[in-house]
């Protein structure tokens, strides 16, 4: 049997007259205690994902990396997901048994493969002699809203956690779930693992928040559609989340908004490996000199149009207040108005997974507005190309829409804001348009300052 390590008390007392640092009344000096100065551990999050603990090899070497972590003077919190594909197989044994599950029957299905994941981490640290913690989100006090399946973060509780740290232990918190005011349990959306550790980063001042996956890091593209994508070293939190919400996998965009709210930097790396990854951080004068900083595709998206809409005041506010009651996310909203100003179409995208429930919706308010028609377009991806440098630099749209014509695709839709280009196409031209795009800005280089000169 392994040979059970001692625990490592939170804090270190340092002793002003003698300058040492000692354990908390360790000294009996009088003068000792009337000036000694209480000095915290730091404290690491660390968060692995589904490919990095999917089986026992990989286990242990996630242990191994929180154990290393804590004997470097770390205070250790693991956020882990379920195991490999778990969760995708929960979910096809799910609409086997019924083709649109219950939303609250599918959060209390779901959260089983983290349940098995912490349970798993606790006894791999165990094994080597270290003492460890499991915590579902219920035992930890992780309070969401209401919404199962999308539950929003509102309030979490670190007297468990600090119990837990102070008595020396590694604590594991289920990723991805939640508990509401009323004791059910939720889930944050798929991929919000990262989500519950950037807000456990913040809630515990944490130094770091470490996203493990299994590539290395965060790159001009996804490498597996643009093989010539280059990692990147550095990269703003705002230029991350617009990627994040514009199909850039790697990070869960909810998690990069309590990085950049509490100013926790995010490091995203590989498991496989001890290479840097990319970190997360607030920006720099540097990154403005690079006009665009990554380009990123999003297959999984589907445009609702309503048609021969009444175009009078509060007709669009009683729509999208409709969509949001029904927890539907919305993306772009484009609306074109004819007949003399007297109808309009509008229309609006939305994730795949949403369009099912969104015709619904939209033909219930079609019938009680007197709008004309709803369709709905399942064969629609959105390009998009992300930068903090389209503030200085010009020419960003034109050599954005120049690589789509070369690339003989045509734009549906256009959408912009600060930072970011979006074009609508089809969904077939999407791995090929992000090529063309990558190119024209000359991303797998090491800077492409002057690509829209």
């Amino acid at each position: 049997m392994a040979k059970r390590s001692a625990a490592m008390p939170a804090t270190r007392t340092t002793c002003q007259p003698c300058a040492s640092v000692c354990a908390p009344r360790s000294c009996d000096s009088p003068r000792h205690r009337a000036t000694a100065t209480i000095l915290v551990m730091p404290l690491i999050v660390q968060k692995f994902g589904g490919t990095s603990l999917a089986n026992p090899e990989k286990i242990h070497r996630a242990a191994r990396r929180a154990i290393r972590a804590k004997l470097e003077g770390n205070r250790v919190v693991l956020v882990v997901s379920a195991m490999g594909h778990a969760t995708d197989e929960l979910l096809d044994l799910a609409r086997a048994l019924c083709p649109d599950p219950p939303k609250r029957e599918l959060d209390m299905l779901l959260t089983t493969g983290e349940q098995v994941s912490i349970a798993l981490m606790a006894m791999a640290i165990d094994a080597t002699g270290h003492e460890a913690i499991s915590l579902t989100a219920a035992q930890l006090g992780l309070l969401t809203d209401s919404a199962h399946t999308r539950a929003r973060i509102q309030r979490i509780s670190r007297e468990r956690i600090d119990q837990e740290l102070a008595a020396g232990k590694i604590v594991i918190v289920a990723g991805f779930q939640g508990i509401d005011a009323g004791g059910e349990i939720t889930t944050l959306g798929r991929g919000a693992s990262d989500t519950t550790a950037t807000a456990l980063a913040a809630v515990l001042g944490a130094k770091e928040c470490e996203i493990y996956t299994d590539v290395d890091g965060v790159y001009t593209a996804d490498p597996r559609v643009v093989p010539n994508a280059r990692k990147i070293d550095e990269i703003s939190y705002d230029t991350m989340l617009e990627m994040a919400a514009s199909g850039a996998v790697v990070m869960h965009s909810r998690a990069i908004e309590f990085g950049k709210k509490f100013n926790v930097p995010i490091h995203v790396r590989s498991s496989q490996t001890e290479t840097r990854g990319t970190i997360i951080m607030t920006e720099t004068i540097s990154m403005e000199a690079i006009s665009v900083q990554g380009v990123t595709l999003k297959e999984d998206l589907a445009f609702v149009s309503l048609n021969a809409v009444p175009n009078t005041p509060g007709v669009a506010a009683r729509i999208f207040a409709e969509v949001a009651r029904n927890h539907i996310l919305v993306d772009d909203i484009v609306q074109n108005i004819y007949d003399g100003g007297k109808f309009a179409n509008l229309g609006f995208s939305t994730n795949a997974a949403d369009a099912a429930e969104a015709r619904t919706v939209c033909e219930q308010l079609a019938v009680s507005l007197g709008i004309g028609g709803v369709e709905v377009d399942e064969g629609v991806s959105k390009v998009s190309a992300v930068g903090v440098g389209m503030r200085t630099h010009a020419g960003i749209a034109s050599t954005m829409f120049e690589a789509l014509a070369n690339a003989e695709i045509n734009i549906e839709n256009i959408s912009t804001s600060e930072i970011v280009i979006s074009c609508i196409i089809r969904r077939a031209d999407g791995p090929k348009a992000l090529r063309f795009i990558h190119d024209a800005f000359h991303l797998s280089e090491v800077s492409n300052r002057t690509a829209s000169n």
